[in-house]
């Protein structure tokens, strides 16, 4: 009786150390390659619907139509949208780095700055991360409202940060990772970039999250904040339950 007892307690702690590992493995890829699209798509939030959903994670959307029939968002949306080459406001759901990352169809924005929130709490191993054609152009040329980066001799020492803030269940900030879009401020000129690639950045040092916030910060500000279109692009979120 006393070995049949020990062979169940022992299958009992294998079993429970299984069901540890298992749960361990559980693994989190957000590429948002199976959200509705057709040959040339973007989801803005115009249906209303608040948010889209994608792996463990939701992501929203302040959808806003103006007096005078003007329409407007902030948050989150996603595009297939690969125009490199136009500027302006007319091509804000546009990669700059040609399509999404591993040159995958979809990815998302992130306009303005907002929160994504995970169903269950995650370790983030690492994200992918591009500019949007509309904030590139605009750091490389200038347009009606930002500066063209550099200034007039090339000098002026401009940066555009994206800043990923961790949050846990109890509403903590876990820490922060900031990704540089652009950086003028080296005092050779030639080191002057604006990132045109998708790049993976690690955020496993930021623990296990319940969400991650999304902000931005620019060397270009006025009376009203950051002059510099505030977008990014992001893809390939990959994270552990």
């Amino acid at each position: 009786m006393k070995k049949r007892i020990l062979i169940f307690c022992v299958a009992g702690i294998m079993f429970a150390m299984f069901a540890c590992e298992k749960e361990e493995d559980n693994t989190d890829l957000i590429t948002f390659e199976e959200l509705a699209r057709d040959s040339s798509f973007y989801w803005n939030g115009s249906d209303g619907s608040g948010s889209f959903k994608s792996g463990n994670a939701t992501f929203p959307n302040v959808f806003t139509t103006w007096e005078g029939g003007f329409t407007s968002w902030t948050g989150f949306a996603y595009s297939n949208h690969t125009d490199a080459l136009t500027p302006g406001f007319g091509n804000q759901y546009s990669c700059y780095a040609g399509s999404g990352a591993g040159g995958s169809e979809i990815f998302a924005l992130i306009a303005d700055g907002d929160t994504l929130t995970f169903k269950l709490p995650e370790r983030v191993d690492k994200i992918s991360l591009a500019n949007s054609t509309y904030a590139a152009l605009s750091m490389r040329d200038g347009d009606d409202f930002a500066k063209k980066f550099g200034g007039a001799d090339g000098t002026d020492p401009d940066f555009f940060h994206l800043i990923i803030t961790g949050i846990n269940n109890n509403g903590e900030i876990t820490g922060t990772v900031t990704f540089v879009l652009a950086d003028f401020t080296s005092a050779d000129p030639v080191s002057d970039f604006i990132t045109d690639i998708w790049t993976e950045i690690p955020l496993d040092a930021l623990g296990h999250v319940k969400q991650l916030a999304f902000s931005f910060d620019s060397s270009d500000k006025g009376d009203w904040g950051i002059n510099t279109p505030k977008y990014a692009c992001i893809d390939n979120i990959l994270g552990t339950i």
